[in-house]
C-alpha cells in the first residue's frame, strides 16, 4: 500500500531478487505500476484502514464474547445432562412467546444449551437464544443471535461493522471496495518491492540494516507487506466471495464449474410425520408442526447412530420438513456432516456428508470459515488480527512515506507526487493489448473496482489538463 515510489537504489540486484519478466518489459511496466499503486494507496487506503481496524476488533471479539457473555455460555457441572426435551421446555416456559425453531445442545461439560427461537420483538434476520442449564434446566439468560455461528450482540455489532458500517446496504459498497482493492494493491507492492535494487538478500525479507528516514519507513513496509501478501490475498478474494456485485459473479462462475454447495433434503413425503392427528405439544418441536412426533432426544440419538458426532445443531421439524440435525465443528479437520430425521418414526430420510462436498464448494467453505475465524478457532483468530495490524501498519507506513515526500522547500504543505502520466504509453503493444483485455475483464468480473479504476483514470485525465493549463498560462 505504498503512496510513493520506491527507492531505486545503487547496489547491483542479487540473485534471486529479478522480477519474473524481461528487464525490458519490467521497465516500461514499472511506472503504470507505480502510478496506480500511488492513487490506489491514496484513495483506497482510508477504506482499507477502516476495514483493518474493524477487522482487528472482529478477530479480537470471539475471546471478548467468552468474558462478556461467560455467565450464559457456561454453567457449573452438578450432574448428569437432562433431557434435550426438559430443557427446550424450560426455555419455552422462560419465553411463552418464542417459537423455537432450533436447539445447539451443550458440547462439552460446562457449556450451556442454546435454544433459538422466533420471537416478535427479535429482528427476523436473528433469534432470540435462551440459554439454558444442561444440568438443572434453569435458564441462565436471553441473548440475541445472528449466523451460523450464533454471533451474540458484541461480535454481532462489530461484524456489521465491518461488514457496512452499520449503514445497510449502501455501506457494503465500502467492504467490496476495499476488498476488490485490496489484491490489487498488494500485488502491485509485491512486484515493486521484488523489482527494486538492493545490496544484499536479507533485505528483501527484513528491513533494511542502518536505514533512515523514509528509506527506513519503506524498508519496514516493504519487509512486511512481503510476509502479509499472502494473506491480505486470501482475505481480498474470500471477502469477494459475500459482496454484493462480486460474490453474484463469483457464485455464477461457482455453479457452472459444478462447485455449488449441495443442500440436504429435509421435505418429508406427503402424509409423513401425520399419523396420529395431535400437535405433540412438549415434543420439542415448532408450533408450526403437526403430527406424531418421536422427540428430539430420539431425533439426536437417530443421527448419532448415523454417524453424526461431535458439536451438533438441531433445526426443529416444520412445514412438511423433519429434523435437521448438522455438525458444527469448523475446526480442522472439520466435522460438517449433516442428516435429515423424520418425526413421525425417527428414521434418517436423507443425508449430506462433506466427504461429498465438491472440490470448489469444499474450498470456498474452508476460505469464508477462515476469514470470519472460525477454521482453526483461537489460532485462526490470532493470524487474523496479525494479519489486520500489518495492514494498519502498511497503511499508516504509506502515508508516512508520502508525507516525507513532499517538496518542503517548494511549499510548506506539500505532498509526494506520483509518478509521471501517459506511462501506458510506454508499454509494447504485445504488453499493453493483454493488460488492458485483462484489465476489461476483472472490472467486469468486480464491477466496483472497474468502476473506481475509471474514476481514478477520469480524475487523472482531469490533473493532467489542469496541470497543461497552468503551464500554457504561465
Amino acid at each position: 500500500m505504498s503512496l510513493d515510489a520506491p527507492d531505486q537504489g545503487t547496489a547491483p540486484r542479487t540473485a534471486g531478487t529479478a522480477p519474473a519478466e524481461s528487464p525490458t518489459t519490467w521497465s516500461a511496466l514499472r511506472p503504470l505500476v507505480l502510478r496506480l499503486h500511488f492513487y490506489a494507496g491514496l484513495l483506497i487506503a482510508p477504506l482499507l484502514l477502516v476495514a483493518a481496524v474493524s477487522g482487528l476488533l472482529y478477530a479480537l471479539s470471539f475471546q471478548a464474547e467468552k468474558l462478556v457473555y461467560r455467565h450464559e455460555l457456561t454453567a457449573p457441572v452438578t450432574g448428569p445432562s437432562l433431557p434435550l426435551e426438559t430443557q427446550v421446555d424450560a426455555a419455552r416456559a422462560a419465553n411463552p412467546d418464542g417459537t423455537v425453531t432450533a436447539v445447539w445442545p451443550s458440547y462439552e461439560d460446562g457449556a450451556t444449551t442454546r435454544v433459538l427461537m422466533s420471537d416478535p420483538e427479535v429482528a427476523e434476520d436473528r433469534s432470540l437464544a435462551v440459554f439454558v442449564d444442561p444440568y438443572t434446566a434453569k435458564t441462565r439468560g436471553e441473548l440475541t443471535s445472528y449466523g451460523s455461528s450464533g454471533a451474540l450482540p458484541l461480535r454481532t455489532w462489530l461484524d456489521e461493522l465491518h461488514r457496512d458500517l452499520h449503514l445497510g446496504d449502501a455501506g457494503r459498497h465500502y467492504s467490496e471496495l476495499a476488498a476488490g482493492w485490496l489484491w490489487v494493491v498488494a500485488l502491485g507492492g509485491l512486484l515493486l518491492w521484488f523489482g527494486r535494487r538492493r545490496r544484499t538478500g536479507r533485505d528483501l525479507l527484513l528491513p533494511e540494516r542502518g536505514a533512515k528516514g523514509r528509506r527506513r519507513t519503506l524498508s519496514l513496509h516493504g519487509s512486511v507487506g512481503l510476509w502479509a501478501v499472502t494473506g491480505l490475498v486470501l482475505l481480498s478474494a474470500t471477502g469477494l466471495t459475500w459482496s454484493r456485485y462480486a460474490g453474484e459473479n463469483i457464485g455464477a462462475v461457482q455453479d457452472q464449474l459444478g462447485g455449488a454447495t449441495p443442500a440436504l433434503s429435509a421435505a418429508l413425503e406427503a402424509g409423513a410425520g401425520g399419523d396420529g392427528g395431535h400437535e405433540g405439544h412438549g415434543s420439542g418441536h415448532g408450533a408450526a408442526h403437526q403430527g406424531s412426533d418421536v422427540g428430539i432426544d430420539k431425533a439426536v440419538a437417530s443421527a448419532r447412530a448415523s454417524g453424526i458426532e461431535g458439536r451438533i445443531a438441531v433445526t426443529l421439524p416444520a412445514d412438511g420438513k423433519g429434523y435437521v440435525v448438522k455438525e458444527t465443528d469448523t475446526q480442522y479437520p472439520v466435522h460438517l456432516d449433516s442428516v435429515a430425521v423424520d418425526p413421525a418414526d425417527g428414521r434418517v430420510v436423507d443425508e449430506l456428508r462433506f466427504d461429498d462436498y465438491p472440490l470448489l464448494a469444499k474450498l470456498t467453505r474452508f476460505g469464508i470459515d477462515g476469514h470470519m475465524g472460525v477454521l482453526f478457532g483461537l489460532p485462526n483468530q490470532l493470524a487474523l488480527a496479525a494479519l489486520m495490524v500489518a495492514l494498519i501498519l502498511l497503511v499508516v507506513w504509506g502515508y508516512r512515506m508520502w508525507w516525507l515526500r513532499r517538496p518542503t522547500k517548494e511549499r510548506r504543505l506539500g505532498a509526494g507526487r506520483p509518478m509521471p502520466r501517459g506511462a501506458w504509453r510506454k508499454l509494447p503493444v504485445t504488453v499493453l493489448l493483454p493488460l488492458a483485455a485483462a484489465t476489461a475483464l476483472v472490472g467486469w468480473f468486480v464491477p466496483l473496482l472497474g468502476i473506481s479504476l475509471l474514476v481514478f483514470l477520469a480524475f487523472d485525465i482531469v490533473l493532467g489538463a489542469l496541470s497543461k493549463a497552468r503551464t500554457g498560462a504561465s
